[in-house]
């Protein structure tokens, strides 16, 4: 059993006409999700929507029952409650697809997601696209999610010839919800303790407000609060994108398994993600 203090905030920002970001804070089930929309007009909205809303009744069918019928292809090296994250995120892409499909004024629009769900027994992140996951254990501030865009994937290869990328091909996504009919979340679960903290966003934040920052403000400030300093500033800084933020702060546990292999774990992380 875990307590979690949240708060989360959404904002048009400075140039965009309208919202193409949608949240989701669940705390009965400690789900938590951030979806950046995009595909012009109606239909980044429309997508980001349509993936939060699929999450959030897809996960709640457990909630109420158990013994609901799983969908298919579960992957054996994850927890149950991580295979229910990753069969939700995938049954929202094939909704944003088919919606996408059938409708010609919504034809390519895609969403980014990331979510955060905590169980009695790890902190599960997934994630699709570029909305980042920072978790902030001990003071550090760590990004978790994977980022899928131009820009980050060309760096892990081939450093040099990032830096020769350009400028409108940077943020392009080579991951989104919708896109295709199939999609490829990044996954993991790691342990979790009191006192850590973790930031889901849309690029909007992060592309105009540092990692560092985002630490000093969410160890000072209450979660509430501290969203809507990191808008205010985001915004203060040209506010290019809709800001989407959720602060999430663990506040007590009443259950925490682990021991020795979850500080493993934890300390591996990083080196985990450097050779996938």
């Amino acid at each position: 059993m875990v307590l979690i203090e949240s708060a989360g905030i959404t904002d048009v920002g400075r140039k965009r006409p309208h919202n193409e970001d949608s949240l989701f804070i669940d705390e009965e089930q400690n789900l938590y999700v951030v979806a950046d929309g995009m595909g012009g007009h109606a239909a980044g909205e429309v997508a980001s929507k349509l993936v939060v809303e699929t999450l959030r009744d897809y996960m709640q069918r457990f909630k109420e029952d158990e013994d609901a019928e799983e969908l298919e292809d579960a992957d054996e090296s994850l927890s149950k409650e991580a295979n229910r994250l990753l069969s939700g995120i995938q049954l929202a892409n094939r909704g944003v697809f088919h919606v996408a499909s059938s409708k010609e004024k919504l034809k390519g629009m895609g969403s980014t997601v990331s979510a955060a769900y905590f169980t009695d027994d790890a902190l599960i992140l997934a994630n699709v696209g570029d909305s980042p996951i920072y978790v902030i254990h001990n003071g550090s501030i760590e990004l978790l999610s994977v980022t899928h865009n131009v820009i980050s994937e060309q760096m892990a290869i081939d450093p040099d010839a990032a830096q020769q990328i350009g400028a409108q091909y940077r943020n392009m996504l080579t991951r989104a919800m919708g896109i295709e009919e199939t999609v490829f979340p990044d996954i993991t679960e790691i342990p979790y303790y009191q006192g850590d903290m973790v930031v889901i966003s849309s690029d909007g934040l992060t592309d105009l407000v540092e990692p560092e920052e985002i630490l000093d403000i969410i160890e000072n400030e209450k979660p509430e609060k501290a969203c809507r300093t990191l808008v205010d500033m985001a915004n203060d800084r040209g506010g290019h994108d809709n800001i989407t933020v959720i602060t999430l702060k663990v506040k007590a546990i009443k259950h925490q398994s682990g021991g020795i292999m979850g500080v493993i774990s934890w300390l591996m992380s990083p080196l985990k993600r450097l050779l996938n």
